[in-house]
């Protein structure tokens, strides 16, 4: 009898202890945190919970492609914006209980529908940090903050440091002057307090009170170097401090001209319980588990988060720490992040009239209202359903024909194939791999810019798209968004930078076939050097190269006596840099094919040449060039081909700047698909557009290799 009940508690026990993945983005203090806190609760035997660290950039995405399919979490952290989206999709599970022990702000945050979606961990907002060794007193007004910042612009530092053109950092003024993108559940980027803020943050930009161009990097680099006395910046940044400099946080000020606090926006971090986990019990217990108030305690102390549990401020050592003090009084005059899925199409409108306004192309009215327009056009509603019978009957037609054209060829060679069974037999497999890396998903992308995404939801709409697209029916031909416009900026792109690539790197093999040249072989590593780097470290490179106040080249043509270029301010000068970057990361490639195709020209050839009396040029002309040709062909066309698609460039180096003018067709698919309200049809579309000019590209070269080789 006692063995029966020894093995019922053992089954029973097992059964009890569910199992449960929770994914997260967290890195450094709070993943230690948080992997103690689950190794706790292992330790009871009510749960075993496994943690699986995901990358923040992919996170939401992967959450989104696998929690339908059935592989994803139990649960997950993630910040409460994407809730609007999430939510009509069914992919998070309501909490089963009221919240309770929570902070009204963040309780607000996580209400939606009459429910509450997940247990609120930590909230993340902007603050104040202040170099105790340069500013005594903290700023409480705006007007406080302009004296400071002028006081420190006239000891030689910069007042204030923080990335005044992203909407997020740009936030807190935009609020202080009454300028809330949504108000009673309308957004309007172009009210009149968002004017006020915009060309109260475009006078500290032209005071010198801030850095030009800021960047995360650079806000971080000029606080530790003792370049900025305060920055505005989240509780992330106290990681990138350098542990001598003495910071102070504090909340940010009131704006003297309404009175009203520089509210940031506040972002809440919960764990969320999958709908499609197979333990939703155990899973919300664990959930609650990691509010509770000792759990909220270890998260502040030792993740040094500012958790969301009220009674958590309650202990000693969360009330003795000033920053987590800090960041708890500056979430009182937070504005939680609306869960609409159509504010995070606004915020590249917003961003692009933000940098319009800070380099003086457009007022902050001007400014605005355009990029309300542009708002307006992205977030339109889908296009109607279109009837998809045409096409379904269109496309068994082609697959018939498909099939019936192979099996056609196949019987006509059937004799050949059984000869060569065994050839076929080796190169089945990469066919297969082809069949389904590359034309299963072309396949799919291409069926995808059939149909409208919005909220979850699929639409069929047919050919809208193209037909949208190709007649310029959302923006002008002379827009920076048309499609036109941005096939014209990719096609002399293209072709300016092969012909750098091409030029330079025959001129540099010319250079070091020369026979009297010493060291050949170090200067080919060198010159290689450039092409063995991943582009993305190159870019980035030369991004903080091309800076206005503090790039290495404006210091270059500073010290020749040449004025500093704003580089990303006009289309010339932004293309400028993305040519010489990618001109940079291309030339060793075709270097490296002319040195090859060097070795096979017989030296018999230009030794007669010379004989003959033929200069260096000529030689080069007349014999050199024209047996070149048969090799750089194939170079060219795949250089064009890449060169086309560099989206590593574009993206990280002008980022489309000026107002998109520098996109090429994929970093237009690109922002499409994920920044201007995830319209995954319309950048399909892109994608379809974009092989279709390669095709035609691909045969007009092919025509042309064909008759050289005649």
């Amino acid at each position: 009898m006692l063995m029966l009940w020894a093995v019922l508690a053992f089954v029973f026990g097992e059964a009890a202890a569910a199992e449960l993945t929770i994914w997260h983005a967290y890195r450094g203090a709070e993943r230690e945190s948080l992997d103690a806190l689950i190794e706790q609760y292992n330790a009871t035997g009510k749960a075993t919970v496994t943690a699986r660290a995901v990358p923040y950039d992919g996170f939401n995405s992967k959450l989104e492609a696998a929690i339908p399919r059935g592989n994803g979490p139990d649960l997950f952290i993630a910040a409460h914006e994407r809730l609007g989206t999430w939510i009509p999709s069914g992919l998070v599970d309501a909490n089963p209980q009221p919240l309770s022990d929570i902070h009204p702000v963040v309780e607000q945050a996580l209400f939606h529908d009459d429910n509450t979606y997940g247990q609120p961990l930590a909230v993340k907002t902007l603050a104040l940090f202040i170099n105790t060794d340069l500013v005594a007193s903290p700023p409480s007004t705006t007007d406080e903050l302009l004296t400071e910042a002028q006081r420190e612009r006239s000891a030689g530092r910069i007042g204030l440091a923080y990335q005044a053109t992203e909407p997020y950092f740009h936030a807190p003024w935009m609020h202080g002057f009454d300028g809330a993108l949504l108000q009673n559940g309308i957004i309007d980027l172009n009210r009149s307090g968002a004017v006020a803020a915009l060309g109260f943050a475009h006078q500290l930009l032209k005071q010198g009170l801030v850095p030009e161009e800021p960047t995360g990097a650079l806000v971080t680099q000029l606080f530790n170097d003792g370049m900025a006395a305060m920055v505005i910046n989240g509780p992330w940044f106290l990681g990138e401090v350098d542990p001598n400099i003495k910071v102070q946080v504090v909340p940010l000020p009131t704006v003297s001209e309404t009175g009203l606090p520089a509210s940031p926006y506040l972002t809440v971090e919960a764990v969320q319980v999958s709908a499609f986990s197979q333990n939703k019990t155990a899973a919300h217990a664990f959930a609650s588990w990691l509010v509770s108030t000792d759990a909220a305690v270890e998260r502040a102390l030792n993740g040094r988060q500012t958790v969301a549990t009220l009674s958590a401020h309650d202990h000693p050592k969360v009330q003795s720490d000033p920053i987590l003090s800090a960041f708890q009084a500056q979430m009182q005059q937070s504005h939680p992040m609306a869960t609409d899925p159509a504010l995070a199409a606004s915020w590249e409108p917003l961003a692009r009239a933000i940098r319009r306004v800070m380099r003086d192309a457009a007022s902050p009215a001007e400014a605005l209202a355009a990029a309300q327009t542009e708002f307006e056009i992205v977030t339109r509603p889908p296009p109607p359903p279109t009837n998809p019978t045409p096409y379904i009957l269109v496309a068994a037609l082609a697959l018939l024909g498909g099939i019936g054209y192979v099996v056609r060829a196949a019987w006509l060679a059937r004799r050949e194939i059984r000869s060569e069974a065994h050839a076929y037999r080796w190169i089945a497999p990469a066919v297969l791999a082809m069949g389904v890396l590359v034309i299963v998903p072309f396949v799919v992308g291409a069926a995808v810019s059939l149909f409208a995404h919005r909220d979850g939801t699929w639409t069929f709409v047919g050919l809208t798209h193209f037909i949208d697209i190709l007649f310029a029916r959302d923006w002008p031909l002379t827009s920076a968004l048309s499609f036109w416009f941005t096939l014209v900026v990719t096609v002399g792109w293209t072709a300016a930078n092969v012909c750098l690539h091409v030029g330079i790197g025959v001129a540099l093999a010319m250079f070091l076939r020369a026979p009297w040249l010493q060291l050949k072989g170090v200067y080919r590593v060198l010159l290689i050097l450039p092409w063995a780097i991943p582009n993305y470290i190159t870019a980035l490179i030369w991004k903080g190269m091309f800076h206005r106040q503090f790039g290495a080249i404006n210091g270059l043509l500073d010290w020749v006596g040449i004025e500093p270029v704003s580089w990303f301010s006009q289309f010339s000068t932004a293309f400028a840099a993305n040519l010489i970057t990618n001109t940079w990361l291309g030339f060793p490639f075709m270097m490296v094919v002319t040195l090859g195709a060097l070795q096979s020209i017989p030296a018999d050839l230009e030794e007669a040449a010379s004989i003959d009396g033929a200069n260096g040029w000529q030689r080069f002309r007349h014999v050199t060039w024209p047996m070149l040709q048969p090799a750089l062909l194939p170079a060219v066309i795949l250089g064009s081909i890449w060169t086309f698609n560099m989206f590593n460039i574009i993206y990280l180096v002008s980022s489309g700047e000026p107002d998109g003018g520098t996109e090429i067709l994929i970093s237009e698919a690109y922002r499409w698909a994920f920044t201007r309200g995830h319209r995954y049809g319309y950048a399909a579309a892109y994608a379809v557009l974009i092989f279709g000019v390669l095709l035609i590209y691909s045969k007009g070269t092919d025509r042309l290799l064909a008759r050289k080789t005649a």
